[in-house]
């Protein structure tokens, strides 16, 4: 079981950028393909960007393709979100999730608030 805590998120005008974190306890962190999710007011949660367990292939939703970069250090057992040009669209509670892929397993952090004003 890897524990995630998502920290970075904040209050930023259209065409900033934020950085998110995430930190994963636990000694098996290269095992799991990390991954960040968003979740709107009113809409489902939705998948944002993922990541291999050795940080050598990445995924993205086409929303945020050229915008967004996830990268991992596993040797500090984190994963980041570099988020630029955002969009008021981009405003959400964002979360850290990790899985193996092939299992059920599934876990989640408890999220960060990122809001982009007009």
């Amino acid at each position: 079981q890897v524990q995630l805590v998502e920290s970075g998120g904040g209050l930023v005008q259209a065409g900033g950028s934020l950085r998110l974190s995430c930190a994963a306890s636990g000694r098996t962190f290269t095992t799991y393909r990390m991954g960040w999710f968003r979740q709107a007011p009113g809409k489902e949660r939705e998948f944002v960007a993922r990541i291999n367990w050795r940080g050598s292939s990445t995924y993205y939703a086409d929303s945020v393709k050229g915008r967004f970069t996830i990268s991992r250090d596993n040797a500090k057992n984190t994963v980041s979100l570099q988020m630029n040009s955002l969009k008021p669209e981009d405003t959400a509670v964002y979360y850290c999730n990790a899985d193996l892929p092939g299992t059920d397993y599934n876990n989640w952090g408890q999220g960060t608030q990122v809001t982009v004003s007009s």
